[in-house]
């Protein structure tokens, strides 16, 4: 029997939580339209997209990184008890690169708004600080994208594409997912930047952004 394709039109994927995912990531979760997020994934590599995001500013491509509390290589808790450090003022730097990065994009002055309170909030837990930026971009965007928080069952797995471990990381995914050139404020300096955090294709797109998310699982 041939393997199950990697990705499906409109069939349900699990996924980890992730703090402003790649574009790759948004387009899969586009693709399956219903995703799993698993608040108790353990035994956690916190060393990508569960807490760091890329954006590309007048320096180029630069890792922004949510400070956590613990060790941050396979912490051997849920994801739901990860929680928030303070230490060396990370939201001000990250609000502080963000305005660098996107200030003069197209559509930063229509988020900013409700972009900088999440930034600069008070969350204790990293997955609520993922999941209110995950709300507010499938918001602004008008995605038609369902996020389900839960732990997983059997029969959520069996009904579901697994792509926790799979897509998000430091290294390549092997996904049929195409890097679709769009709009980027520093390509003319830079050359155009993919796998970048789906902020950057939203400041720079607005909701046409949904068009190119559809183009990279077409291909």
């Amino acid at each position: 029997m041939a393997p199950a394709p990697l990705l499906q039109p409109g069939k349900p994927i699990v996924m980890g939580s992730m703090a402003a995912g790649s574009v790759r990531c948004y387009a899969a979760m586009l693709n399956a339209r219903c995703v799993y997020i698993d608040p108790d994934e353990r035994r956690l590599p916190l060393r990508h997209s569960h807490h760091r995001y890329l954006v590309e500013g007048p320096n180029g491509v630069q890792r922004l990184t949510v400070a956590i509390t613990g060790h941050t290589n396979a912490m051997p808790v849920p994801m739901r008890e990860v929680t928030i450090s303070e230490h060396g003022k990370w939201r001000h730097l990250h609000w502080g690169a963000l305005y660098s990065a996107y200030g003069k994009t197209p559509y930063f002055d229509y988020i900013a708004p409700e972009l900088q309170p999440i930034v600069m909030g008070s969350q204790q837990r990293l997955l609520d600080y993922n999941t209110q930026l995950q709300e507010l971009i499938i918001k602004f965007l008008d995605l038609p994208i369902e996020v389900v928080t839960t732990p997983i069952t059997p029969e959520i797995l069996a009904s579901s594409i697994d792509l926790r471990g799979r897509i998000g990381g430091k290294r390549p995914d092997a996904l049929p997912i195409a890097d679709v050139p769009y709009y980027q404020l520093w390509a003319q300096r830079w050359g155009f930047q993919p796998g970048l955090s789906i902020l950057d294709l939203l400041m720079n797109c607005g909701r046409e952004a949904i068009y190119t998310l559809l183009d990279m699982v077409r291909r």
